[in-house]
């Protein structure tokens, strides 16, 4: 049975400037896999190419077997939270979630859950979006990306304007969808966050894959234990 979502050759150019080169990545259900780089290394650009939002310069994206093109239907089965949502100014919290519900369509499940977890209370969701906290829009946003337990998730520095106890719960929430069979990728300068979470890593650089697999195969590699040592290793040896 193959990934629920590989990338194969991915390729991404703005004129003479090569974003991604030849990115080769596929997630497994049931693991967590991070995605880490430096900055200006092709992470939101490999985001952006599997939602559609920008067009491959080649190379194939699938998601549950179907080649992803111009037909968007297939981001249904894809949970994504960004690193800083954008709602509607003029809505409240709960019409937030009640609209995207209705544009997605499917189940909804565990919303009452995920907003106990989260610290989400019907009266915080009463108070329109411009006057919640950037945090708390964080937290709206992990409920949209895990309420439909899609089988792909996506989680653009998920923690980033959390406070540590919210943290903890969300990096619970994404385990257990992890164990229930999501594909998740993940984000994260949190080296300790990536450690904490990740069964595999994707380490990218200038567009280019410079190490794929699991934690400890990291580790072997590198000769460090702790994963952000780990990492400084593998910058310093393709800087």
């Amino acid at each position: 049975m193959s990934a629920p979502l590989v990338v194969s050759g991915l390729r991404k150019h703005f004129g003479r400037l090569h974003v991604l080169e030849g990115v080769d990545l596929a997630l497994d259900a049931g693991k967590v896999t991070a995605v880490v780089g430096p900055n200006a290394a092709g992470k939101s650009t490999l985001i952006k190419c599997i939602l559609g939002l920008v067009r491959p310069s080649g190379g194939a994206i699938e998601v549950l077997g179907e080649r992803v093109g111009s037909d968007p239907h297939y981001r249904r089965f894809i949970g994504y939270m960004p690193q800083a949502a954008r709602f509607p100014d003029n809505l409240t919290g709960e019409e937030v979630l009640a609209l995207l519900a209705r544009l997605r369509g499917g189940e909804v499940r565990h919303d009452g859950v995920l907003r106990e977890a989260l610290g989400l209370t019907a009266e915080t969701l009463a108070r329109p979006v411009r006057t919640l906290s950037g945090g708390t829009r964080q937290k709206l946003s992990a409920i949209v990306a895990l309420r439909h337990e899609a089988p792909v998730v996506i989680l653009d520095e998920p923690t980033a304007g959390l406070d540590p106890l919210t943290s903890s719960h969300l990096k619970e929430l994404v385990r257990q969808r992890a164990t229930s069979g999501a594909a998740v990728l993940l984000t994260s300068h949190v080296m300790a966050e990536v450690e904490e979470l990740a069964d595999a890593l994707v380490y990218l650089v200038d567009g280019r894959v410079r190490f794929r697999g699991s934690l400890d195969e990291l580790r072997l590699r590198t000769g460090q234990r702790r994963v952000e040592h780990a990492i400084a290793h593998l910058m310093r040896e393709v800087a």
